[in-house]
C-alpha cells in the first residue's frame, strides 16, 4: 500500500462511521475527523510523506509501534495515547480499516452517554 492509498482507504473508513464529520481546523493540508466535536483522526503530509494520526489504547499503541515500524508515536499528539502510521511494510487495508474504528470507538466511549452515537464496546466488532 502506498500513501495515496493509505489516506484513501482511511477516509473511507471515517467518512462510514455515525456522527462522523471531516472538518479542516488547520488548513487545507489537515484533514480531521471529529465525532461530536472530538478528534478521532487527522490527515496530513510530513515531507512529502502521507500519514494517518488515529488514538490507540497505550498497550496497544506500544504493542503496534514493536510490531510495526511504520507505526510510530502521534506526530504533534500525546506520544502516549496516538499514533501515526505510515504506508508500507505489513500496513494492510485490513489493518488501517482496525486502527481507524478503534480511534473511533475509543473517543466515542469518551463521550457522555446520551452523546454517543453507537455503543463503543460493540460497536464494528468482527464476529
Amino acid at each position: 500500500m502506498d500513501g495515496r492509498s493509505l489516506h484513501a482507504i482511511s477516509q473511507n473508513v471515517a467518512e462510514q462511521l455515525p456522527a462522523a464529520v471531516l472538518t479542516h481546523p488547520f488548513g487545507t493540508e489537515w484533514e480531521v475527523f471529529k465525532v461530536k466535536d472530538r478528534v478521532f483522526m487527522l490527515l496530513t503530509e510530513v515531507t512529502g510523506e502521507p500519514i494517518v494520526i488515529l488514538k490507540a489504547d497505550p498497550e496497544d499503541g506500544q504493542a503496534l509501534r514493536h510490531t510495526y515500524p511504520q507505526i510510530t508515536p502521534g506526530y504533534h499528539m500525546n506520544k502516549k495515547h496516538w499514533i501515526t502510521v505510515r504506508a508500507g511494510g505489513a500496513v494492510s487495508e485490513d489493518l488501517v480499516h482496525e486502527l481507524v474504528i478503534n480511534s473511533y470507538r475509543l473517543v466515542v466511549a469518551g463521550l457522555p452517554r446520551r452523546e454517543q452515537p453507537v455503543d463503543p464496546i460493540s460497536y464494528g466488532r468482527r464476529p
